[in-house]
């Protein structure tokens, strides 16, 4: 009850949820003081990672099942954080990340409205999860649009008024695929670039990857530098001190401007396919992300992507 526990966890998410409500049980600890997440996202384990276990739509079944029951008897834990970070490392752009998992978002409340679940209720239950990578002003626009973009989402389309209920909640890692084996201490700085990106972009809960972790388990020593970069961030820099500090900038409102245009045609895309989950079911999405994993894989054998370090 003194700690808020996040579970990367998603085909088995119920099982594990439900062993640790068994658990504070056990310890006589009252179900409504339990916080934490589980990730509990199976959507982007179909496009990005894999870690199904049944089809498509028996899998939004549960996934339902197990919001609906965590809003009643846990409700302060967050059943589901909705992820966009799988896609990116898969390929996606910016985007592309922010579109798929607001889209996947989207097919979700779908899912708990049809079985009788009360939006302006469980909306307030929702999180994401996101990487951020090294275009500093992109990932900053990135996080605006998308905040900007969900928030109109959900009251235009569903009539939500609630501000809590339409707050855009989301944990970050910074790291991933960004992350090079070659000159590894170049990893340093770009989390650090990263993590000043997440927190002007807005970000309520940050990971910070060691710079190892693109080629071992991190040692304790990466392990501590990774949290003493948040810190230093958080403590020294000063640009948590203020909400949105580059708000007003003209080339940061133009980007979040354009970028949340770009996002809104890609779901329009999506939608005009046939939805997230026909989308999904015909390797529509898939095939998406591949092909954009191909583009970055030649921009950076080309050049015209440049990695300190891997190809300069």
């Amino acid at each position: 009850s003194k700690i808020s526990t996040s579970f990367t966890i998603n085909g088995t998410a119920a099982i594990i949820y439900a062993m640790y409500v068994a658990c504070a049980d056990k310890q006589c600890v009252p179900r409504s003081k339990l916080t934490g997440t589980i990730q509990n996202d199976i959507l982007k384990e179909y496009v990005a990672r894999g870690t199904w276990i049944f089809p498509v739509r028996p899998s939004m079944r549960l996934i339902a099942d197990s919001i609906l029951y965590a809003n009643d008897v846990t409700p302060r834990f967050n059943p589901i954080s909705i992820a966009g970070a799988h896609v990116r490392d898969a390929g996606s752009t910016a985007v592309e990340e922010m579109a798929y998992t607001l889209a996947n978002g989207l097919a979700y409340v779908d899912e708990l409205i049809g079985r009788g679940g009360d939006v302006a209720k469980f909306a307030k239950r929702l999180s994401f999860f996101f990487y951020v990578h090294m275009d500093f002003f992109e990932e900053i626009c990135k996080f605006r649009a998308g905040r900007r973009l969900w928030a109109r989402l959900l009251r235009e389309r569903y009539g939500v008024t609630d501000d809590k209920a339409l707050m855009f909640r989301f944990g970050v890692v910074c790291g991933g695929s960004s992350l090079t084996a070659a000159q590894p201490y170049n990893n340093v700085m770009r989390v650090a670039i990263e993590t000043m990106a997440a927190v002007l972009g807005g970000a309520q809960s940050i990971f910070t990857a060691a710079y190892d972790e693109a080629f071992q388990i991190p040692t304790e020593f990466a392990a501590e530098l990774a949290l003493r970069t948040q810190q230093v961030v958080a403590y020294e820099s000063g640009i948590a001190k203020t909400v949105d500090p580059l708000g007003g900038s003209h080339l940061v409102e133009c980007l979040t401007d354009r970028m949340e245009q770009e996002m809104i045609r890609v779901m329009d895309e999506i939608d005009a396919y046939g939805g997230v989950v026909k989308a999904i079911e015909d390797g529509w999405m898939q095939s998406k992300i591949a092909e954009r994993a191909l583009e970055r894989k030649k921009n950076v054998d080309s050049r015209k992507t440049i990695i300190v370090g891997v190809n300069a």
